[in-house]
Parts: C-alpha cells; structure tokens; sequence
C-alpha cells in the first residue's frame, strides 16, 4: 500500500493552445501555431485548434468537473497572445480578465491555480521579427511575464516560466515538426539560449514584485537514458543523448554552464556576460515531464550524436511510447541527486489510448493501470528521497495534440469535438477516489 500525505497535491494539467479555441475572439491575435496550423501539410488530418475543446466558453463547467473530481490544483497556461496580442506593447485587459475569472473560480472551488506562462504559443507579430532566433524575444517574454505576474501573484502562489523549450527548441526548431516549423540545428541552439534567457528574466521579475509566499520554477520534459548494454561505447553514447535530451537544460539552470554537447554545437557565439547567472538564477522548483524512457546504442553513422534509439517494444501507448514507469522513478532520483536537493512536481505524465463511448461510458482501464503504475514510481522516489510535492495527470480534457491533432485521447474526460459534451472516463472516477482515499 502506498500513501500520499494531505499537501502531496493531486491535480491535473492543460495548455491554453490545446483547449481554449476562440482564437480570433475579444482581441487575441495569431500565434505561431495557428500559423502553423493553417498550413497545409503540418497537423495530421488537417485538423486546427481554431474551436479545440471550446473552453474560452465552457470554463465554467470545466471548472465544476474538477471540482467534481476533487482535483486539489489545476495547472493552466496563459496565451501569451491573448495577453499582448502583439507580443510587446498594448495589453489586452480582455485576455487578463478571462483568466481572472477562470483563477477566482478555481480559488473559490477550493482548486489551486498553477500557471504556467509560456507553453509554445509565441505571438506570431515576435515570429516575424525572428522569433526566439531573435535575443530580444527574451526581453518581451520578461515583459510579458511581469505583466502577468503582477496582475495574479496575489492569489496564484506557483508559477512556471516555460514548458518544455526542449520541444519548443528541437521540434520546434530543428526538425520542423512543431510551430514554427524551421529545420535548422544552428537555429534551435540559438532558440534554446534565448529561451532559457527569457526564463531567467522571468524570474527577475518574479522576485522583484511577488509576494514573498509565491513559488517560481520551470517544467521541461525529462527522459530517461540508458545504454543498450553495458559496453563503453554504448555507454559513451547514452551520455551524449543524454546531453541533447535532458543535460541540455538541466546544466545551464542549475550549473550556469551548457553541457559539453552544447558547447560543440556552438551555443557560444549567442551567450552574453552575465547570461548564464541569469539562466542559474535560483528555482523554487523543478517541472518534470515524463512520458518515456530512451534506450541508446553506439551508431558511427549518426552525424548529430554517434547515437541511436532502439525502437520501444512491450506495452505501448497510442503515441508509439514504451510504458515505462520505472523511468520516471529513476528521472526524479537523479534530478535530486544531480541536481538537488530541489523540491520536484512532476507536471505532465499521462498515456494516450483508442478511447471508446460505450453506452455513454469510457472504460480505459489500460489508462487507469499506467496512472497507478506511474504513481507507484512517485512513491518510490520519494522514500528513497526525491522532494516530489505533487502530481499533475496529462491531462483533465482531451484536446488537440499539435501535430499529432485531434486522434490521441489523454484525458481524464472524454471530449466529443461535434458536441462538445465531456464524459467522465473510468479514469477520471479511479482519480477521484485515490485522491479521497490518498492510497493506492
């Protein structure tokens, strides 16, 4: 039997992007997904995000689902474009005032807000000026950020800067699968400094104007790393990976330093004076994203890493990814081991399966195993050390899945996208009695 104390928060996640819709309503305007969206060729299905789940007018009744579940924290993003439609200059009190709403709601439901500032839609006014390419994207993200910090730091108490610049740099940026669609390394490893730069900005301005109780960190997606076996020249090559995968954003907040990889690559010629104190300046606490687990071998023929992935195999979920609970154990030690002691959210974790309706129901009991799995793992870490103070399932809704749109489910409640009727899942009902019973 595994427990979790009462201030272990139990709470679910979303996106702004992914679930709001309304994109061309009181005074939001195009960020680089929809952008991108509304290209041919880059969503599958060509679906867009124009409507997603429609929760710019459903919030109200999202909100009383969580509060039906019993969902202790709700984790949300703001859209940037929303805010300051142009990315700097005039703010949009409109965008402002529906995320009031949305915060006074979830307080008043007795659901703890967590915003997270940033998750991947830039205003496309910032794209067309050279985007995250561009340094002084960094300076209207601190902009921005201070805008939206002074308007909720009386009453939302954790903030995160960005989720996930690892997708945002690498999909984003050098294999062109996410917005804005560019397939250059050289632009990803300037992407990536400025990113961290833009977080490191953030946090000044956190700290000159939040309230002392508030909290301030970032989320990005951690993978856990292994050789194929235990020879050196695998793992020599897990290593590497694990420079591009995780050590590419862990060193520069932590240690204020790039790992080796990066410097190869010539992070260099973007890094300031001063920029890597900014970077390093001091975390509240750490995101952690896990979805899967990387198995590496040796490849010569690699030109990028000298290293290749071994295919998942056993139990996978929709999206192709190895179910791998283990990984998310051994993700949480070492980040406290590596990197701690540093108290630890894990901010995304969650599986996409083929849901079906079956007489108004959803039976995903494959969903409820890998939750449980999951949390078990959590549960290991924390005996054996790891600060973990909550758990955040991707995610409430289903919702669009970028590129990937409307086909992979991960909610905890269905979505019909014709109706817009949500469902509870099994999954979300397991949810809601491990949360009152606090054991698994």
């Amino acid at each position: 039997m595994r427990s979790f104390p009462s201030d272990f928060l139990l709470g679910v996640a979303t996106a702004a992007y992914q679930i709001e819709g309304a994109v061309h309503e009181d005074g939001r305007k195009p960020s680089i997904w929809d952008v991108f969206c509304h290209t041919p060729g880059h969503i599958e299905n060509g679906d867009n995000a124009d409507t997603a789940c429609n929760h710019y007018h459903l919030w109200e009744h999202d909100v009383r689902l969580m509060e039906e579940l019993g969902i202790e924290a709700y984790r949300f993003s703001v859209a940037w474009p929303r805010v300051i439609p142009d990315g700097r200059g005039q703010v949009n009190q409109q965008g402002l005032d529906f995320y009031r709403r949305l915060t006074d709601a979830l307080l008043e439901a007795g659901i703890r807000p967590m915003i997270t500032l940033y998750h991947w839609d830039l205003p496309n006014a910032l794209q067309e000026a050279g985007g995250w390419q561009n340094r002084s994207t960094a300076d209207a993200f601190a902009e921005y950020a201070d805008v939206v910090l002074r308007t909720f730091s009386d009453v939302v108490d954790l903030f995160i800067t960005l989720n996930e610049p690892w997708c945002a740099t690498v999909l984003g940026h050098a294999f062109g699968t996410h917005a804005p669609g560019i397939q250059d390394l050289r632009a990803a490893v300037a992407a990536s400094h400025h990113l961290l730069l833009a977080h490191g900005k953030a946090v000044g301005a956190f700290r000159a104007n939040a309230r002392s109780s508030a909290k301030i960190g970032l989320t990005n997606v951690l993978t856990h790393v292994a050789p194929a076996s235990d020879s050196e020249r695998d793992e020599a090559a897990a290593h590497r990976m694990d420079g591009f995968l995780n050590r590419w954003f862990l060193d520069p907040l932590f240690r204020a330093r790039y790992p080796a990889e990066l410097e190869a690559a010539g992070i260099g010629a973007w890094v300031q004076p001063g920029d890597l104190e900014c970077i390093a300046s001091p975390l509240d606490f750490l995101g952690v994203n896990y979805y899967q687990t990387s198995i590496v071998q040796d490849n010569p023929n690699d030109a990028l890493l000298g290293a290749a992935v071994l295919p998942p195999s056993g139990n996978l979920t929709e999206m192709g990814w190895e179910v791998h609970p283990e990984g998310l154990q051994a993700v949480l030690q070492r980040v406290s081991k590596d990197y701690g002691p540093i108290p630890i959210y894990v901010t995304e974790n969650g599986a996409a399966y083929p849901d079906v309706v079956t007489q108004g129901q959803v039976h995903d009991q494959n969903r409820i195993e890998f939750l449980s799995q999951h949390l078990q793992a959590v549960s290991e870490a924390r005996k054996n050390g790891a600060d973990v103070r909550g758990y955040f399932v991707w995610s409430l809704l289903d919702n669009f899945e970028w590129a990937k749109g409307y086909t992979p489910r991960f909610g905890l409640v269905y979505v019909d996208y014709a109706t817009q009727q949500r469902i509870v899942k099994d999954s979300g009902i397991w949810y809601r009695n491990l949360i009152q019973q606090r054991e698994l």
